[in-house]
């Protein structure tokens, strides 16, 4: 099988630096990549037909004579971002001046048939979205990653895990579970718990686990069932996510959960009882510091007192991310929440 030719073709030799070493990294030898710095030459190579599977080419080289070549997939990086610009159909358009991570995510996802190439399969993973205090506006957050996730390529599961679910009031389907069987099966702790569920998972913007006809405990189930249909999600590999969105209880359960997880998301807000409270879930947790922990803070206001910075409470753990107030947040629906920088880089800090 011939290798992809891939070129990568802007007049600044500082930006596409990194992205040449991101293709090598991932691809190594299994691509043929071309750098190209050099108008001069630029112009003179596409003089003539070319064939390609992927072209990644600078405002400043590009002119629409290139959609002659036969060139599987274009990606035209634009300085200035628009978000409802118009374009060529047969041009992708990335606003330059993202992450590398993200514009390379982008090329290969767009790109996965041209490239001919089946990049190794990494081990499914366990996100938990976890709060210290409520009202924080962590399901939110948890659905909109589940969406994010899932726009970039990735196949997701999401579950909510509380006790008493409300989440389903941002489903198109707001159907409970009714089968008798289904809640019986919720009692096994098997390995295999997820595959004997499967077939009442829906979809809409991403898989999710349908709601509860009542309560956990009303219905005689087990906190621990979350954790048995994530661990048993994540064995049979069908997804690259299992987001885990949980409640703000923090006891045993909630402990096994936080082990479980591969990557745990806290999400807090700028308040004082939730700073408060988020720095008492971290005296409570060991190895808080790892990769394994990410902390965001949601709907945030520079116009309202900010406890993550002020000396008031000295802050325990490092926000890597701020998610804006959206207004009118519960009138949005997730594919919109998905499409907010601020959820969308969360995801990618999962990633």
């Amino acid at each position: 099988m011939s290798k992809a030719r891939v070129i990568v073709a802007d007049t600044d030799i500082n930006y596409i630096i990194p992205l040449q070493l991101k293709f090598a990294e991932e691809f190594f030898d299994a691509i043929d990549l071309e750098i190209i710095s050099d108008r001069s030459y630029f112009e003179e190579l596409f003089a003539s037909p070319q064939k390609a599977d992927i072209l990644v080419v600078s405002e400043e080289l590009y002119d629409t004579s290139l959609q002659r070549h036969n060139i599987s997939n274009i990606f035209l990086m634009t300085e200035q971002y628009e978000e409802n610009q118009t374009a060529e159909l047969n041009v992708n358009r990335i606003f330059k001046y993202t992450s590398i991570k993200e514009i390379f995510n982008e090329i290969t996802g767009k790109s996965a048939s041209a490239l001919k190439i089946q990049k190794e399969r990494q081990e499914p993973k366990i996100v938990l979205v976890y709060s210290a205090c409520g009202g924080t506006g962590k399901t939110t957050i948890a659905l909109g990653i589940a969406a994010a996730l899932t726009q970039n390529y990735k196949k997701v599961l999401y579950i909510n895990a509380a006790r008493l679910q409300t989440f389903q009031c941002r489903m198109e389907n707001q159907t409970p579970i009714t089968a008798n069987d289904v809640y019986a099966k919720f009692g096994s702790s098997d390995e295999t718990l997820y595959n004997e569920i499967k077939h009442i998972v829906r979809h809409e913007d991403f898989f999710y686990l349908p709601p509860f006809k009542a309560a956990t405990m009303s219905l005689g189930i087990e906190y621990s069932v979350y954790s048995n249909i994530a661990s048993s999600a994540k064995k049979s590999e069908e997804f690259d996510f299992i987001i885990v969105d949980a409640d703000s209880t923090f006891d045993e359960d909630k402990a096994a959960l936080l082990g479980l997880s591969d990557k745990v998301i806290i999400v807090t807000a700028q308040s004082l009882m939730s700073v408060t409270a988020t720095n008492r879930l971290v005296s409570n947790i060991n190895n808080i510091e790892t990769d394994k922990y990410l902390f965001v803070c949601n709907d945030f206001s520079k116009d309202e007192d900010n406890f993550l910075i002020l000396p008031d409470v000295p802050v325990k753990f490092t926000v890597s991310e701020y998610i804006e107030h959206f207004t009118h947040c519960e009138k949005m629906s997730i594919a919109e929440l998905s499409k907010k920088t601020s959820i969308q880089k969360t995801a990618f800090l999962v990633i």
